[in-house]
């Protein structure tokens, strides 16, 4: 792929997740999701049982700030030692760091509380949007991207993304299951994550851009 359609393709999966957060927030705030929210809570915690709950808990483990930062200090490790790495690093922990802050921000931002139906984990903190979500998404979708520029075929790099993207939604379940989220709590996590990962990888690829791209542009 080239140059700029890989730019353009950042930006434009910012755009559309953008879109996809802004009609969320709108439901969210208009109660316009509510059924939805707790037909879906429904429909996950109807699977309950012991060893779904211990398997869920292993899985919304994944998501904790701890986890996080080593699976992001083991994959910087490999990137840099066995795929030789170096200006991607940096976009690996903008991606990750910028993903942490949004998260703070937009909870104190929108104040929602969480469910409070049938609890099977304790969480404190606000619900909106879900950062277990975010986190999971950038550090899985930064993954997946990096990846997915060494992969020399199409089919190859289907792979990569169909795999990076069991992660986050395995953890996005899980906290629906264990009810310390809503699913638009879920929803509106990953098109937060979306929106950054667009926008990194868009101002990333403008940075990266080989010397002959430029001067094409130049010709141009």
């Amino acid at each position: 792929m080239k140059w700029a359609d890989r730019l353009l393709s950042a930006y434009g999966f910012a755009l559309l997740a953008a879109v996809g957060f802004s009609i969320v927030v709108a439901w969210v705030g208009g109660h316009r999701v509510d059924r939805f929210d707790s037909a879906a809570i429904s429909a996950v915690q109807g699977w309950e049982s012991p060893g779904l709950t211990r398997l869920m808990e292993g899985l919304t483990w994944f998501g904790e700030t701890g986890p996080v930062a080593f699976i992001s200090v083991a994959a910087m490790a490999t990137g840099y030692f066995a795929l030789g790495f170096r200006r991607e690093l940096l976009l690996f922990l903008v991606v990750i760091a910028g993903s942490a802050l949004l998260s703070k921000s937009l909870k104190g931002l929108f104040h929602r509380e969480r469910p409070n139906l049938h609890r099977l984990a304790e969480e404190t903190g606000y619900s909106f949007p879900s950062g277990h979500a975010m986190a999971s998404l950038a550090l899985f979708g930064i993954i997946a991207y990096l990846l997915m520029r060494r992969a020399r075929s199409a089919g190859g790099r289907a792979l990569l993304a169909a795999v990076c993207a069991l992660p986050p939604l395995a953890i996005g379940i899980s906290r629906i299951y264990l009810g310390v989220h809503y699913p638009s709590d879920i929803i509106g996590g990953y098109l937060v994550s979306g929106i950054w990962l667009g926008l990194a990888i868009g101002a990333y690829e403008s940075w990266n851009r080989k010397p002959s791209d430029r001067q094409g542009e130049k010709r141009s």
